[in-house]
Parts: structure tokens; sequence; C-alpha cells
């Protein structure tokens, strides 16, 4: 053994020890200091989100989550263990969403909120039938949802494959046949306009004729007459993460008080759409 080279090694040992006495002596200590039942270095939860009980003011809210979506500058609301625990027994959604099955457009991410904020609705193409426009019903009938948005998006797989199937006189196989029924009204309306981009077309106009037969709807109608609804109609860039209006109005007044606590987006006056919602011309895009 190397004598010269023991005493070097047990200086070295011996600060090595040092260290680590001094670093768990530190632990100790901040242990100390760290009040029980608390998580060092996580921040308390964010508390509930005030309820949004007008048309207006849900709409500003889904349109400042879709904001912050296309920004990047997300809060992902009502995702912690406090929200769980307070929509465990009971809900009260601000808004419905009926959007397509496309992996790409799940609502809670385009509007960045969470549990119990919104009812959402997915068929292929947003096509309706009975059970789908009774789920739509459930929210407005009975916990006073103020706001429908049918949410249509570019490049839609479902339409894209009716529109071909119906062009072409071709069934589509299995019940998908059923899904290019339902789209026939909005593939009728494109084939009557004509024009370029027949595809993303019949995905505008599925979005009109669906928001505006919903508006019509026997029981939700009352409800918009009244100010307590809006039925809108959206649609999603995959391109640019953007939501356009493309119909529908806010009521000209609120019925109600909301628990709304900032302030409606620049541009948007309560009780207004931006000028992308009012219906296009027949043939424009």
């Amino acid at each position: 053994m190397d004598s010269a080279g023991l005493p070097r090694r047990k200086a070295l040992l011996a600060g090595g020890l040092g260290a680590f006495a001094m670093g768990t002596l530190s632990a100790c200590t901040a242990k100390a200091t760290t009040p029980a039942g608390a998580v060092r270095g996580r921040p308390e939860p964010a508390g509930p989100t005030p309820r949004t009980s007008t048309p207006a003011a849900a709409y500003a809210r889904l349109m400042e989550g879709n904001k912050r979506w296309v920004d990047g500058n997300l809060q992902h609301p009502d995702r912690d263990p406090t929200r769980r625990q307070l929509v465990a027994q009971s809900q009260t959604p601000f808004a419905v969403v009926l959007s397509c099955i496309d992996s790409r457009v799940p609502p809670e991410l385009l509007f960045d909120t969470g549990l119990g904020d919104m009812y959402v609705l997915r068929t292929g193409g947003q096509a309706v039938d009975a059970v789908v426009t009774g789920s739509v019903e459930y929210g407005p009938l009975t916990s006073a949802t103020p706001l429908v948005l049918v949410l249509g998006h570019q490049r839609c797989g479902a339409i894209d494959a009716a529109y071909k199937a119906e062009r072409d006189g071709k069934a589509l196989p299995g019940n998908l046949e059923a899904l290019a029924k339902a789209l026939r009204p909005a593939y009728e309306q494109t084939v009557k306009e004509g024009g370029p981009d027949p595809v993303d077309r019949m995905i505008r106009n599925q979005v009109r004729l669906t928001a505006d037969d919903l508006r019509a709807n026997a029981d939700l109608a009352p409800l918009v007459e009244k100010g307590s609804l809006a039925v809108v109609g959206g649609y999603y860039s995959l391109d640019t993460g953007k939501v356009e209006i493309l119909t529908g109005a806010l009521p000209s007044r609120t019925a109600g008080p909301t628990a709304r606590t900032t302030p409606e987006p620049s541009g948007t006056a309560a009780g207004t759409l931006p000028p992308s919602a009012a219906p296009s011309p027949a043939g424009s895009p």
C-alpha cells in the first residue's frame, strides 16, 4: 500500500463526511421551517372560477380562452383537486359545445377550460339526430347554460368523405352512410352555391345549418327569445388555432347578473359578436 497516499485519502474521506453532515443538517432545518402538511415548491390550487350566467359573458370567456390557446399563454383553469371536489356533487357549465370527433379539435383545450366548465358533444362533422339534439338541450333546460356553440373545423375528414360520397353517388360503408345522410342538407346547400373549395364550404354550411336549426328548436327558441340563451356557430382553424364565429348573435340585453370578474375582451362589446359573426353571402369564403 502507498503509505504516502493514505493521509490524503483520510483527508478526502473526512471532508466528504463533513459535507454530507452539513447537507443533512440543512435539509432538517428546511423541513423544520416548512408548515406541517405543506408541499414545498408547489403553488396553492386556484380558487373556483366564478359562475358565468349570461350569453355575453359565456361567449367572452370562450374567446378569452381561445386567445390564450392561440398565443400559448394557457392558464389550465379548473383542473386541480379543489375543482374536482367542488363539482363532485353538482355542475353548472357555462357553455354547450357541439364539435367534431376529430382528435385535433378537443374543445377543453381550444378554449382553455377545465372540469365542470362545458358540456361537450362530439360527432362526425357535427352531425345531429334526436339523441344529439336532446343532449344539447340538457344544459340550457336543466342547468341554465347560457351558450351553445356549434364548432366545425378546417379539413374535416367526415365532411370530406360525405361530400365525395354524395358527389360520386357511392354509399359509405356501415353506419357511415347514416353520417352522410345527416350531412346531406349541407352538401345540397354547397352544390347550390357553387364556387371553389366545396369541402370547406360544406364544413361552414354544416355549422350554419346546425346552429340555425338548434336556435329554432321548439324548446330552445323561447330561451333565445328571452335572452337567456344564445346559439352560435364557429369554425376552428387547424393552422392557427383560432375560432371564427360564422353565425348567431348575442342578446342585446343581459338576462340576469353575471359573476364575471374580468372585463369583456377588447373589440367585443357585451351583447354583440365581432363582424365575422355576420352570415356570409352565398358563395363567399
